[in-house]
């Protein structure tokens, strides 16, 4: 009897020893927006990472932004930079979250110090889409009544259709895609509102779209359609860990856009926008600019010839960002001609006389 006694009391010595050895699960802490979007494309690009990394666990942290807690005002006259960036990077500095995902649009071309983005996802559709009041299904822009009212809480958007659809007016909407589109469709002020296609299809809502507006209707935001992910600039296992996610083309046109938008010096207190092509190892990029009514505009086209490289290419060793995007698995060279494409045509603009419409637009915005 003793002697199966201390039989068993090795066994449980040997397992306990055992499970203090034996390495835990490492958890990877993954912050997000609260709001169901949000939470979509979080979920998308951790099923991603857990598929990529089985031996890992991912924990998803929401929480609420300052752009998501102030709902009667538009975005363009709250005056702060990070509107939904702003409390995930704190959680981001104080080591609560490890990275996070966010919608690129929102991101800042200047991150704050000590962050980069170290994945951008494949692009979605990052065209804007018309969402009709049930009263108008089938209708389009062009054929909504006179005065009727559509909804947009971008500059960009009611910039440039104002331009377009003068008989229309243009009035700001904010809250998440559900509250707007429950303004929308119970209340009887908006005939029609603007969302990103993007969105509308990681939501499920493809039936919604009513109309898609093409590039010469409405140009899109920098980075519209991509996810990006954050991480802290020196953590060097996770920017490992997420550089599998980014995307080769979507990354090269984004580099273009984002350096547009900083060389220009825009932000979303004036309209700025932009549409960016690959093919046949050419990157084709128009950008312009608007005055708030839109009666005032500038637009202009380049390329440049850059090969979309393999990803998993050994890149450069050194910590160097450009426009806030680290890409080390992905050769420099088409990367930096990206960026000196985006700066090319930010300058043929400036040189045109753009940065007085800006100038105007911001001092306009501001005023109001």
């Amino acid at each position: 009897m003793a002697g199966n006694g201390n039989g068993n009391g090795d066994a449980a010595a040997r397992t306990a020893a055992t499970e203090e050895n034996s390495p835990k699960m490492r958890v990877i802490r993954v912050g997000t927006r609260k709001s169901q979007l949000a939470r979509i494309q979080t979920d998308s690009v951790v099923a991603t990472l857990k598929a990529l990394y089985p031996g890992l666990q991912f924990d998803i942290i929401a929480m609420s932004t300052t752009g998501d807690k102030i709902l009667d005002t538009a975005l363009s006259k709250i005056g702060e930079k990070s509107l939904f960036t702003k409390e995930l990077e704190l959680a981001l500095e104080k080591d609560e979250v490890d990275l996070v995902v966010h919608s690129l649009k929102d991101l800042p071309t200047v991150l704050p110090p000590g962050f980069t983005i170290g994945a951008i996802c494949k692009r979605e559709n990052p065209y804007d889409a018309v969402v009709f009041h049930p009263k108008f299904i089938g209708k389009t822009l062009e054929t909504l009544p006179e005065r009727s009212v559509v909804g947009t809480s971008s500059l960009r958007r009611a910039a440039q259709l104002q331009r377009k659809f003068p008989h229309l007016e243009f009035k700001s909407i904010r809250g998440n895609l559900n509250t707007r589109l429950r303004k929308l469709d119970e209340q009887q002020e908006f005939s029609a509102i603007i969302l990103a296609v993007a969105g509308l299809q990681r939501m499920g809502w493809h039936n919604r779209v009513g109309q898609i507006l093409r590039p010469e209707e409405c140009m899109y935001a920098v980075g519209q359609g991509a996810l990006g992910v954050e991480v802290r600039a020196k953590d060097q296992d996770i920017l490992d860990l997420v550089a599998v996610l980014h995307d080769p083309e979507t990354l090269l046109c984004c580099i273009a856009e984002r350096a547009f938008l900083k060389h220009l010096e825009g932000g979303c207190s004036v309209p700025v926008a932009v549409h960016t092509t690959m093919k046949d190892g050419q990157l084709y990029m128009t950008g312009g600019v608007w005055s708030l009514d839109g009666s005032d505009s500038m637009q202009e086209t380049m390329q440049a010839t850059i090969q979309v490289p393999a990803q998993h290419v050994d890149g450069p060793e050194d910590d160097q960002q450009l426009v806030g995007i680290t890409a080390r698995n992905i050769p420099r060279g088409p990367q930096v001609a990206a960026e000196n494409l985006g700066i090319s045509l930010a300058n043929l603009l400036l040189n045109k006389g753009a940065k007085n419409i800006l100038d105007v637009a911001r001092q306009l915005n501001d005023a109001h």
